[in-house]
């Protein structure tokens, strides 16, 4: 069996974005979006367009000497950075060293024919970068729009499919880059590796992309017929709205990606995974029966799949699930901690 990869369709471009086709037409689809050219002026890409050599000299003199965390992989891995074969375990070391030197190594490598993979994720533009932010505005989002912004620095790596809470605007700065992305009901179908023991926070799908095993992972040709696939170029803005999954492939010896993070929402809001390890305690190993009546709990006061399931009480009578007020936030964690104290 193999994977028929020509049945993905390809992510919706957008050429000519502007805030108002973003925030009234791209955003509220909740489906990932190529916004074409979108970054090409900011100086880091003109650097980029120029040459690797170029790039890299830009980045540099707009980093500060804060050692930073780089993943580096032998070359027997292909840029596929993963765990060993018990699970306990990575395919790769973690090594700290300044911006400037992993650029250094970067370009070193780019003369190897089989080199060994790196890449250093996620470094915080105020961290690191402090003078780059100016060099990369971002019109699409409101300025009350708290983001975090990172940079991604490595060769031709892989990226295992993960999925990420917050949206995110990812722009490719140099290299091209392959995004494979899935719906968040295809969790079923993608195998995924531990939730607490992680590569870099999120958890992972356990299938090779480049070369599936579909005796081990079957479901996965499933997962496929739902995929969307992005090729981007430098200057390129991929939009993910929350929890889509993707996998990416850097497809150049020099490649890096600006991200955007950011959640709508109320500031009280954290993140479903805790509700999710809390329910370990609380839903998972109930009885069948049980469980199901739960579930209608939940979609009825918290999923509120019908009406509001509180308009039928005046608000002084709504308690922890009315609005959230100090009080209400105060009280609802004094009770958790509470709950999580006792023996």
């Amino acid at each position: 069996m193999t994977v028929d990869w020509s049945q993905c369709r390809s992510v919706k471009a957008y050429n000519d974005v502007d805030t108002a086709l973003f925030q009234g037409t791209i955003q509220p689809a909740n489906q990932p979006a190529i916004l074409r050219g979108f970054v090409r002026d900011w100086p880091i890409v003109q650097a980029a367009l120029q040459s690797d050599e170029e790039v890299c000299a830009y980045v540099t003199r707009h980093a500060n000497d804060s050692p930073a965390n780089c993943f580096f992989a032998p070359p027997e891995v292909k840029g596929r950075f993963s765990y060993g074969p018990d699970l306990q375990q990575f395919n790769f070391d973690v090594r700290s060293a300044s911006i400037e030197t992993l650029l250094t190594i970067l370009m070193r490598l780019k003369g190897v024919e089989n080199p060994p993979s790196m890449y250093a994720g996620a470094l915080p533009f105020q961290q690191f970068f402090p003078a780059l932010a100016l060099d990369c505005p971002m019109p699409l989002l409101n300025p009350s729009v708290s983001a975090k912004v990172s940079l991604w620095i490595g060769n031709q790596t892989r990226t295992a499919a993960h999925w990420d809470l917050p949206q995110n605007l990812a722009c490719v700065v140099a290299g091209k880059r392959r995004f494979t992305l899935f719906p968040i009901e295809e969790v079923k179908n993608l195998y995924i590796g531990p939730l607490d023991h992680t590569l870099a926070g999120q958890p992972i799908s356990l299938v090779d992309f480049d070369n599936p095993d579909l005796l081990t992972h079957p479901r996965f040709a499933q997962a496929v017929k739902a995929a969307q696939i992005a090729e981007l170029e430098p200057g390129d803005v991929l939009y993910m709205p929350s929890l889509w999954i993707h996998h990416v492939k850097s497809l150049a010896p020099v490649g890096m990606l600006v991200n955007f993070w950011w959640r709508d929402g109320p500031e009280h809001l954290v993140t479903p995974s805790l509700t999710l390890q809390h329910a370990l305690l609380t839903l998972r190993d109930l009885p069948k029966a049980e469980k199901k009546a739960w579930k209608a709990i939940f979609d009825h006061y918290i999923f509120q799949t019908d009406e509001d399931p509180m308009a039928h009480l005046p608000e002084v009578a709504r308690g922890v699930f009315g609005p959230i007020t100090p009080d209400s936030l105060a009280k609802i964690k004094a009770r958790l901690r509470q709950s999580l104290d006792m023996d």
